[in-house]
């Protein structure tokens, strides 16, 4: 039984296949039309995930939609109608698409799917589960859990915007739910709003940010104060209540109301390109800390309804992986498994799997691997003929390895000496982050990488902060991580032998004294306050990437390399070796490695490119 699951029409649209429950395939539609979160329908996408399983839409059982169109329309008037006369300008522009459009979401996806290939529409079987319940089901479901509890945190979907819930076998039950206009996501979003940055997908920069903040700072206290008192209350179960006078998200077209804001930060909302200062930074950690507070006591919550050890995660606001790493220190649940695609792309592969398991009421059978995502490697991959075509495209020149060892000691070497290599292997990876098959790695000893990285070959802000890849048996050599973090969702300390002692007055200095003061001896990959985003690499789930960094292990002594995504700011992660290429040679990275091949810089032919593709770089 074939189901293909779809999300679309807000943002990170994405398909996914699953057959008897397991899952074949799953692509987020950026990848391959090269438009940063892509909203619009996953055409291509739906095409990959087709062509991988080997069938024709005539042999689905169902396409399964990730949340309930006429439920979020009947939102959309409610809030409307009650703000108005206000917004009234956000309403006509949201209703055209609406009238035109997504209330006759059916047709729009048959439709589809008909530009795709010809297939009976009468036979097509469409299905439409809530939009958290497909959180859940993304997160339980290919857990590794017989039962769990399940918490979802995201913007809005429906009328929802955060649920508890019980796994049980092949059972989800919605145990509490929080709804719209009350919401951790737009909470965090607002301040990521105000703090200059893209709202869904700068969140991340917001998190990334916060260890600048100085958390002993009578500022930092502040603004904790100010926003508990003013804009949210926090109960006890973890529900919130967010004084709308203060926003605007829910009829305007900002997140917030700048003056009342300014009001009570004394600072003016920061534009894009202006420069950070301490301000930004406290503000940013006090609603880093708040957004913990909330996250921690919702786990308290559902450990107190279900009276599980396990826990899963999913939803937009379950990628913040700081607050993941609180809520593991916290031993509230013995076992934490985090959907990795969490943000709403997931949300195809959770509408497949509730599809499967609560429509069609078949039985689930928990993974006996380490969970049943397959280490989110379930994007395309690109044979040896499709490699070498790219090198006939661009007159490349590339040395072929037959033995993979080979390989990996000449890798090693290069990354040794301080270059910098984009890693391309097997299928590519489906979520946010890249794991090592769309990958530039470097090494983190070199205390000039993480600004190299950033400034040379990412184009992107110098206080991003880049995440170590270490062999999952070498992991607490390095970090104080019990347990596995294959997804890169975790946030936890370097070991304290391997950390720098900083000035006493390291917190009055600049952002940027801050960020070049070497504080361990991998610098590269710690953040201003110790800690690291880490991925542990498991032989089990991705062979190249642990052999590599095996073979980095044995010339060096190190087991950790910088893992960042293979793109430029404001990019897609790359999916062809076409791709790779381009993005190898419009950047100052020294190596290529795709499969197999490997390039070196100083042998390509001349880079020619008629466009300053620069001035297309979109702030991510």
């Amino acid at each position: 039984m074939y189901i293909l699951g779809i999300s679309a029409f807000y943002h990170d649209s994405a398909a996914a296949i699953i057959k008897d429950g397991e899952i074949i395939a799953a692509a987020q539609e950026e990848r391959f039309s090269r438009k940063k979160h892509d909203a619009g329908f996953p055409s291509k996408a739906v095409e990959y995930c087709l062509k991988e399983s080997g069938i024709s839409i005539d042999q689905l059982e169902a396409v399964v939609f990730y949340d309930k169109p006429l439920l979020k329309f009947e939102r959309l008037l409610e809030t409307y109608y009650a703000f108005a006369p206000k917004g009234f300008a956000s309403f006509l522009m949201a209703m055209p698409v609406w009238l035109n459009e997504k209330l006759f979401l059916k047709k729009m996806i048959r439709d589809e799917l008909k530009k795709i290939q010809l297939y009976d529409k009468k036979k097509l079987k469409l299905l439409f589960p809530e939009h958290h319940l497909s959180h859940a089901a993304s997160a339980f479901y290919p857990s590794p859990f017989e039962e769990a509890a399940i918490v979802t945190i995201d913007g809005v979907g429906e009328w929802a915007t955060t649920t508890i819930c019980k796994g049980k076998g092949k059972e989800i039950e919605i145990l509490k739910q929080l709804n719209f206009p009350h919401s951790v996501g737009l909470l965090y979003s607002a301040f990521t709003y105000y703090l200059g940055f893209k709202v869904n997908s700068g969140e991340y920069k917001l998190m990334g940010l916060a260890p600048y903040g100085d958390p002993s700072s009578e500022q930092t206290k502040q603004f904790v104060s100010i926003i508990k008192e003013k804009l949210v209350k926090i109960y006890d179960d973890g529900s919130i209540y967010l004084d709308q006078q203060y926003f605007n998200y829910s009829v305007g077209l900002r997140m917030v109301k700048d003056k009342k804001f300014e009001a009570l930060f004394s600072f003016k909302r920061r534009s894009e390109e202006e420069e950070l200062t301490q301000q930004h930074c406290n503000l940013a950690l006090a609603i880093q800390q708040v957004t913990e507070e909330i996250v921690l006591k919702l786990a308290a919550h559902a450990k107190s309804l279900t009276g599980l050890n396990n826990i899963c995660l999913s939803g937009g606001v379950a990628l913040n992986c700081v607050a993941n790493g609180k809520l593991q220190n916290s031993n509230l649940f013995e076992n934490i498994f985090i959907q990795p695609a969490s943000g709403d792309a997931g949300g195809a592969v959770g509408s497949a799997l509730a599809a499967h398991h609560i429509y069609f009421e078949k039985e689930r059978i928990v993974s006996s691997a380490m969970d049943a995502m397959k280490g989110s490697y379930l994007g395309p991959s690109f044979s040896a003929d499709e490699i070498e075509s790219t090198i006939q495209q661009y007159k490349a020149v590339a040395t072929t390895f037959n033995n993979r060892n080979e390989l990996n000691q000449k890798v090693s070497a290069h990354i040794n000496e301080g270059n910098v290599v984009g890693w391309f292997q097997g299928r590519m990876e489906f979520g946010p982050r890249a794991l090592g098959n769309r990958s530039i790695i470097a090494d983190p000893r070199n205390p000039e990488m993480q600004k190299k990285l950033n400034l040379k070959i990412k184009y992107r802000e110098g206080f991003r902060p880049f995440a170590p890849a270490v062999l999952a048996e070498d992991v607490q050599d390095y970090f104080d991580l019990d347990t596995s973090s294959p997804y890169m969702l975790l946030v936890q300390p370097l070991k304290k032998t391997l950390q720098h002692t900083v000035p006493d007055n390291y917190h009055q200095l600049s952002l940027t004294d801050k960020l070049y003061f070497q504080r361990s001896s991998l610098p590269a990959v710690t953040h201003i306050d110790y800690s690291a985003r880490v991925q542990t690499v498991h032989q089990k789930t991705n062979a190249a990437f642990h052999s590599l960094i095996t073979a980095f292990k044995q010339q060096t002594g190190c087991a950790v390399l910088i893992n960042t995504s293979f793109n430029v700011r404001g990019e897609p992660v790359v999916c062809t070796p076409q791709e790779a290429y381009q993005c190898f040679m419009r950047t100052e990275m020294d190596y290529l490695v795709i499969e197999n091949y490997l390039f070196s810089k100083q042998e390509q032919p001349e880079w020619k490119e008629k466009d300053d593709w620069k001035k297309n770089l979109q702030a991510d």
